[in-house]
């Protein structure tokens, strides 16, 4: 219901129609409709149900409050945007004739038709409007379904509490602060002629509005800052905002990088590294402030600061599962074309009210360059802002000039007000430029040669706000020059001792080579938990309120796990289950979240219980009595990229928790693979950055079609070098519930990526003992059971994955000239193999066996690596699918047919000396 004294419709018939029903009852039209009426009886000198209306003074009311409403609505059409001068493209409705009227029939109209307590006009009250809603700053709210928050901005925006001017020593603060952003980008450039940095030259007001949300979060309580942003001012940020030491930076720029990258191979670009950093806030103490760092896929990092933030939320000291949304802010800096552009950004706006992934709000910021590379707005995106996909989101905007200093902090003092008020996102749209091309070795004026021939004549945001503070004057002349002369002196002198230790051999040591150390095995982990405890441990997780009435099916199966401890019939979601509580018991926190996660896409898992006739759940795991840590499990949106890199962000900020991530389908993942290739396998190697993420990927031959199929599990095994991760494939519960606890309690941390087939999920076959469990642990390559006694007669080896292992058992007794073994752990490739090869002194023939075809799957990478576990001399053949484009076959009937040749060919052997024979022959 509107609270404003009239709706903005203004139809004659209509209004007549209204009035005639206020006449004969006035409770019978809404208060809207009585104030309207009763302003309108005064002013024709008569009272409720007696006498006429005036229906063209009406009309003037009704017009006035409809202009009112559009220049609520659509002010931001009005404000001056563009600090290159370019008109803003306005609104017929915010003009009266748009309404039916005329600026003089405004001042016919009493300011309380308007619903003003003023004494005036109409004109008085729109005139007010328009210096709030078309004035420094373009607001966009009323897509906000919350009535709350749009009555919050109208009060917020109408008091002039969002515009309040700042103080002198504010202005004064901001000149500095801009004399530093600009002295630093106009150093580098002539210091480092044409070298790449992405300036921020344009939007340079970025880093004192990142100062400014700094200190304002930290007033309402925020003890952290994560921060995320692409290239564009990166330098500037790492600076001025973060503390990275002006020496440091240029070290950079002569070759010279710090110790921080000693251990990795590779490192990264300057422009793409993070940093952690701490500021003292006045009145409230330090902040801790972390820039995350970033691959250029530009949007990319969004969900991983989401990610980190939720960590760093957590309330040590609090109940389980307690979060402080207050205490961590993240901020996100985005490309004004990969805002619209890229689809992670939607994706992550879309959980940043979800359960599992809220955290309190984020504070976005396009630094809005009004070009992308070479690209125009009208080339990159539909919608007339950049800054439009947030609305669907009911994310608040604002836009603001970039020249104008004092409107971007005053919006950026609006956001954080908004974050403390409703724990949402809110998004500046901070309209600039961009100095020089994408990069400085870029010639922007060949695409784009009318606006980089205004930016050549137009002075930096520094000179502007300079020669503002010097008409209101609040600084001299002499006191801007003076301030830009500072930053001047203070770098030349830094760069000047910096090449003088240079050239003297003085400067800090250099990193040698860049290699690290040879990487050492992780120590021994224990991963067996006795029996006693796991038989307490399946006990409780079987028990809930005896209220709670469970569908029949899970009633009926789920109380089996009962008898799978005593008759060795644990399956895949049994172990898990174990795994998890015993964990949570040894203080070991768990989150894990994917599609329909929470039962299991195959109905395997049923971690969250639903009562059939109330609709609640209950969660056995975060009910055990003794467990001393927090376990959470969320369904997660229908979405892969922004899901898996909130899932590192957290992994990496919280190193002691076992986080997993699990994909309906394994083939599901191939839409987070910016994650995986530029985070998960390349984290350590470029940032030094570990974590100890687990990816659950259902993969496996079942003649359910190419997409449903394959997991790829050749992408993480190419990416799998220099220890950086491990891709293993548990062929039992039991070996999946020990490389679950290793991974928990294994450092150094490393990514781990579990091929998991559907299949094995209920097959009898692959079910473990309560014993498997209890003794023992993961084991990276699994001997033929049945081969001990007969390994003097073997002369083939099958080496093959969990699930082929099955299809073959399941063929028969096989020769006994023919031993299979199991490969659990691919990645890093197991020594033991060689050991085991070892053990079979006549082996003529070592076979990989694969479902996969032969240019994916393990075989390209497992080839070189079983050669160098075998030797020379042995024969080493490949049996598997043919090279393929697809990778399987689409008809079941075709795929039977397929795998059943594949479980031939690896179980039939003819050994050398009877191929010879017959070639006699």
């Amino acid at each position: 219901m509107s609270t404003l004294p009239i709706t903005s419709v203004f139809n004659d018939g209509y209004i007549a129609e209204q009035y005639e029903r206020y006449r004969r009852d006035a409770a019978s039209v809404d208060e809207s409709w009585r104030q309207f009426f009763r302003v309108a009886e005064q002013l024709a000198g008569t009272t409720a149900g007696q006498g006429a209306y005036d229906a063209s003074l009406l009309r003037k009311a009704a017009g006035a409050a409809a202009l009112l409403g559009d220049t609520q609505r659509y002010g931001h059409l009005a404000v001056q945007l563009d600090p290159l001068g370019t008109p803003p493209p306005g609104a017929a409705e915010l003009k009266p004739e748009f309404h039916g009227i005329t600026e003089a029939d405004l001042e016919q109209v009493p300011a309380s038709a308007l619903g003003s307590d003023d004494a005036g006009t109409a004109a008085d009250v729109i005139q007010r409007a328009r210096e709030h809603y078309c004035g420094q700053i373009g607001y966009e709210f009323d897509h906000l379904g919350d009535e709350a928050e749009r009555e919050w901005f109208h009060q917020v925006i109408e008091s002039g509490e969002a515009t309040k001017p700042l103080s002198d020593s504010d202005m004064k603060w901001l000149l500095t602060r801009l004399s530093q952003v600009d002295g630093l980008e106009r150093f580098l450039g002539l210091a480092y002629v044409s070298v790449k940095r992405f300036s921020i030259e344009g939007v340079d007001a970025l880093v004192p509005m990142l100062d400014d949300a700094i200190a304002r979060a930290a007033e309402g309580g925020a003890r952290r800052v994560v921060i995320g942003m692409a290239h564009r001012g990166r330098l500037n940020v790492l600076t001025h905002v973060m503390g990275k030491p002006y020496r440091a930076l240029l070290e950079e720029f002569e070759g010279h990088h710090p110790d921080t990258n000693a251990e990795s191979d590779t490192g990264d670009v300057k422009y793409h590294m993070g940093y952690r950093g701490s500021r003292d806030v006045s009145g409230v103490g330090p902040v801790a402030i972390e820039l995350v760092p970033n691959p250029s896929h530009l949007e990319v990092v969004n969900p991983v600061v989401a990610g980190v933030a939720r960590a760093q939320q957590r309330v040590k000291s609090g109940a389980p599962g307690a979060r402080d949304e207050a205490a961590v802010l993240p901020i996100v800096v985005h490309g004004d074309s990969s805002f619209p552009g890229e689809g992670v950004v939607s994706e992550t706006l879309n959980i940043s009210l979800l359960n599992g992934y809220r955290v309190g709000g984020t504070l976005h910021i396009i630094a809005n360059n009004q070009v992308g590379f070479t690209t125009d707005p009208t080339d990159a995106r539909s919608t007339h802002y950049a800054s439009d996909l947030a609305k669907g989101f009911e994310i608040p905007v604002v836009h603001v000039n970039a020249d104008d200093a004092e409107a971007c902090i005053q919006a950026v003092r609006l956001g954080i007000a908004y974050r403390r008020r409703f724990n949402k996102d809110f998004l500046i749209d901070l309209v600039g430029y961009r100095r020089h091309g994408h990069n400085e070795a870029d010639q922007p004026a060949f695409t784009q040669p009318l606006m980089y021939k205004r930016i050549g004549e137009h002075p930096a945001p520094r000179e502007v706000w300079g020669a503002r503070l010097v008409r209101e004057r609040v600084v001299s002349e002499d006191d801007v020059r003076a301030a830009d002369k500072a930053v001047s002196d203070e770098l030349q002198q830094i760069y000047q001792t910096m090449k003088k230790e240079l050239a003297s051999g003085a400067a800090h040591p250099s990193n040698g080579d860049g290699r690290r150390e040879p990487a050492t095995a992780p120590a021994a982990v224990e991963t067996a938990v006795r029996a006693e405890r796991l038989i307490a441990l399946n006990e409780q997780l079987l028990t809930w309120p005896q209220t709670f009435k469970l569908h029949p099916t899970i009633q009926r199966t789920l109380p089996r796990r009962r008898d799978a401890i005593g008759n060795g019939g644990i399956d895949w979601g049994h172990a898990e289950a174990l795994a998890f509580a015993s964990l949570l018991t040894d203080g070991v926190s768990i989150r894990m979240t994917g599609q329909d996660s929470e039962r299991g896409t195959f109905s395997h898992r049923q971690a969250v219980l639903h009562d059939v006739n109330t609709g609640e759940t209950y969660t056995p795991l975060d009910r055990l009595p003794q467990a001393s840590a927090q376990f959470e499990i969320y369904n997660s949106p229908l979405s892969e990229t922004a899901v898996l890199g909130f899932e590192y962000g957290f992994s990496v900020a919280a190193p002691d928790e076992l986080v997993l991530w699990e994909a309906q389908y394994g083939d599901f993942a191939n839409v987070a693979q910016p994650i995986v290739d530029q985070f998960i396998s390349a984290g350590r190697a470029k940032w030094r950055q570990d974590s100890g993420l687990v990816l659950l990927l259902p993969h496996g031959y079942e003649g359910q079609g190419p997409e449903h199929s394959s997991a790829r599990l050749e992408r993480y095994l190419q990416l799998a070098a220099e220890d950086n991760m491990v891709v293993a494939y548990p062929s039992t519960p039991a070996q999946y519930f020990h490389v679950l606890r290793r991974q928990a309690a294994r450092r150094p941390r490393k990514p781990l990526v579990l091929m998991q087939p559907k299949s094995l999920l209920r097959l009898p076959a692959a079910t473990s003992a309560i014993d498997d469990l209890a003794s023992g642990t993961f084991q990276p390559v699994i001997d033929d059971p049945t081969a001990a006694p007969r390994r003097d007669i073997v002369q083939r080896l099958v080496f093959c994955t969990g699930k082929l292992y099955y299809d073959l058992v399941a063929a028969g007794e096989h020769p006994a000239n023919v031993a299979i073994i199991r490969v659990e752990e691919l990645a890093p490739w197991p020594r033991e193999i060689g050991e085991l090869v070892d053990l079979y002194p006549n082996v003529e023939e070592v076979v990989w066996a694969q479902e996969e075809p032969k240019n994916m799957g393990p075989w390209t990478y497992v080839q070189p690596r079983l050669r160098a576990s075998v030797g020379t001399v042995t024969t080493l053949r490949y049996i598997g699918r043919p090279e393929r484009s697809s990778p399987a076959e689409g008809y079941k009937s075709n795929h039977d047919v397929e795998q059943a040749r594949i479980v031939k060919d690896a179980l039939t052997y003819a050994p050398a000396s009877r191929k010879k024979a017959g070639a006699a022959r």
